[in-house]
């Protein structure tokens, strides 16, 4: 028999901001549900060396992510391995389903969906999906020990992926449609000074090609995007790292996005268009997608549902701690 929870705040999503979300709303005293979605942590799951993260010179994406969970539950959030596959947000109090069959009823919802790898379209990138063509390095990179490999894209996450993929690669061809990259200042100083690495300046991915038993890569044409000239270029394996773009998908035809699929927000809110839904971090963030920026939103999403919850008359206690002394506007202090 389906079963039927109740909460008054229902986080979508487990990475940087919905599990602060989870350490705010839990310490505004709201008992939140957290359902984690298809890739628990998020991206940062499937990430090597963060160097941004303020108070770590470097940690492991995967350890940060089990830190931030393990916070969020320790402050008393309720964390559930499920997958929402269907949102109701046209009356309140709004009404979320589990893949699990279990029904989610919540009185303010936070969207932390983030985002997902984008691909090219391709006809062969589909084809060799899973059997030589990748989006993500730290996941597939060890498979390529002493191979050569291809990267696609110009941004931070394309220089990461190359620069993560010498670990295991003989030679990692970055192939970008311009002619200077749009990384980071440090990312590209040590891309360029990396031997392993080799750019090949204002080329786009054409095909992909292999062999079709066993299916797997055996290398990728490129075409020269003035000239129309083509590149073979042989490689074992192909990661397609050229940006993300929002996981929208529960909310696409309900609330208003704009810049490509972004769920938009109040100006310094991250209210949406329809009241006591909140979104967060990679869904909403078409700008600056830092993990930082995202764990900010969480809570800005968590204390924004204990103010919306408490001016609808929701049993809402005020949330104490050395950050949150005024809570919202209930009027009352908390000391410290």
């Amino acid at each position: 028999m389906a079963e039927t929870r109740k909460t008054k705040v229902l986080i979508i999503g487990s990475g940087p901001a919905g599990y602060t979300a989870g350490v705010y709303a839990s310490r505004a005293m709201v008992e939140p549900i957290l359902v984690q979605g298809i890739e628990p942590g998020g991206q940062l799951t499937t990430t090597t060396e963060v160097e941004n993260w303020p108070g770590d010179t470097e940690v492991q994406g995967p350890d940060l992510m089990i830190r931030m969970e393990a916070h969020a539950k320790a402050m008393g959030t309720e964390i559930i391995g499920d997958i929402i596959t269907d949102l109701d947000l046209s009356s309140r109090p709004f009404h979320a389903t589990g893949d699990s069959g279990t029904t989610y009823v919540a009185d303010a919802v936070i969207l932390a969906t983030g985002a997902r790898a984008k691909w090219l379209g391709l006809e062969s990138e589909e084809k060799f999906k899973g059997f030589g063509v990748s989006a993500c390095a730290t996941c597939d990179g060890f498979f390529y020990r002493g191979q050569e490999i291809v990267v696609v894209g110009g941004g931070n996450t394309a220089v990461e992926e190359a620069l993560f993929l010498t670990n295991f690669a003989s030679k990692v061809t970055l192939i970008h449609r311009r002619d200077e990259l749009r990384a980071e200042k440090i990312l590209i100083n040590r891309l360029m000074k990396n031997p392993k690495i080799e750019p090949l300046w204002d080329h786009t991915l054409e095909e992909v090609y292999g062999t079709n038993s066993p299916l797997g890569v055996e290398g990728v044409k490129a075409r020269h995007v003035k000239s129309g000239e083509i590149t073979d270029i042989p490689a074992k394996g192909v990661f397609i790292a050229i940006g993300h773009a929002p996981a929208n998908e529960l909310v696409k035809d309900v609330l208003e996005t704009h810049m490509g699929g972004y769920v938009v927000t109040k100006p310094d809110s991250t209210q949406t268009s329809i009241p006591g839904v909140f979104a967060a971090g990679d869904l909403t963030d078409h700008t600056y997608r830092q993990a930082v920026t995202s764990a900010g939103m969480g809570c800005m999403a968590a204390l924004e549902a204990e103010r919306f919850l408490a001016e609808q008359g929701e049993d809402v206690e005020v949330a104490g701690g050395k950050d949150h002394a005024e809570p919202l506007g209930y009027g009352a202090k908390v000391e410290a």
